[in-house]
């Protein structure tokens, strides 16, 4: 394929992608990640709430712990809310992403940052207001989850199930008990979401100077395998940054949510107990599984997205033509792959 061509002839975007084929196949993939990467969410989820007498104070001994108790199934617990609240959650997060990102573009360029900074502040504004959009929906799914995923657990209350959660959070708190920790969860999501998008398209731009992709406006197209390593380094480098940032607001934000009426506290309370306990490395603690889930969910997902886009979703048939995404309105140099997708970075 002809260098010039990457960023024209072949270039399709988010409006012209057909969106109904795109979420029904994504649909059945994306669940399939969530297969794979769940038991990451509840090692972390545990790991978080343990209190200082609990004896699992590592990833592995609450891996045992809960085989020995509950076997492998005791690994998805909550799995069925999070499937079940996941596909309206991401088809709003995808769309308001991607809507987003064109806008947030135009916003930026007339400063002439630089191409990585500009890739940085676009995709950063961009995750930032999917992730606003898509709290509404996710939230509930993340109290009942997280619920589910500690009953029995370090003194935590038992379920029936996501149904009987609901029916008591709606007896002792009401609807508003759906949405505790709601302004904690934003403070979460959305700098999380703006910082993996940040890290991911600036990272990407760089990687690709480094190895001479961005400059050479005449010169053959990168490989596919390229494309999908430089994906997925970037995601990596995007998990790292992002987990490292904001494992402190998620430790609080779930201890929140799965306390129970009895023992419910502030976030001022939650804090001082953690740095009672064990000092200002309790706030990251979950840190190596939730670095590990974000960064092999972020780069699964932008590699699936991205096959998707390609491959078979375009809503203009052309079968003598491999279809590229460049969804985002960022002029490209005409050697630089279109690198740029959407998703949920973390459940």
């Amino acid at each position: 394929m002809a260098a010039s061509s990457l960023g024209q002839t072949t270039e399709i975007n988010w409006d012209k992608l057909d969106k109904t084929k795109f979420y029904v196949v994504g649909a059945g993939i994306f669940t399939g990640v969530t297969v794979a990467l769940y038991p990451m969410s509840v090692i972390k989820t545990r790991l978080q709430v343990a209190t200082k007498d609990t004896v699992e104070k590592s990833a592995s001994s609450v891996i045992r712990g809960i085989l020995k108790t509950d076997g492998v199934p005791g690994l998805y617990r909550g799995f069925g809310t999070v499937v079940t609240g996941a596909i309206p959650t991401r088809i709003i997060f995808l769309t308001a992403l991607e809507t987003t990102k064109a806008a947030a573009f135009k916003m930026v360029e007339p400063f002439k940052f630089s191409e990585p900074s500009q890739a940085a502040l676009a995709n950063g504004i961009a995750g930032m207001s999917a992730s606003l959009c898509s709290q509404a929906v996710f939230v509930p799914i993340d109290v009942i989850s997280q619920k589910l995923m500690v009953q029995g657990y370090s003194g935590h209350e038992k379920y029936n199930g996501g149904l009987d959660v609901a029916r008591k959070i709606i007896r002792t708190d009401g609807i508003r008990g759906f949405y505790r920790g709601f302004g904690l969860s934003v403070m979460t999501y959305s700098p999380s979401s703006a910082v993996w998008w940040a890290s991911y398209g600036s990272s990407q731009r760089i990687i690709w100077r480094l190895i001479g992709q961005g400059t050479d406006r005449e010169g053959a197209g990168p490989s596919e395998s390229t494309i999908m390593l430089v994906q997925a380094t970037g995601g990596i480098i995007a998990g790292a940054t992002a987990s490292c940032i904001t494992t402190p607001l998620d430790t609080i934000k779930t201890r929140l949510q799965v306390m129970s009426l009895e023992r419910r506290s502030s976030a001022r309370q939650v804090v001082k107990s953690l740095i009672k306990d064990d000092g200002w490395t309790g706030f990251y603690r979950g840190l190596g599984p939730r670095f590990f889930s974000m960064s092999a969910w972020g780069t699964t997902m932008i590699l699936a997205y991205e096959y998707l886009s390609r491959r078979n979703f375009s809503c203009i048939p052309n079968p003598d033509t491999i279809l590229l995404v460049q969804s985002v309105a960022l002029p490209p140099l005409r050697s630089e792959p279109p690198i740029e997708s959407g998703l949920v970075t973390e459940f």
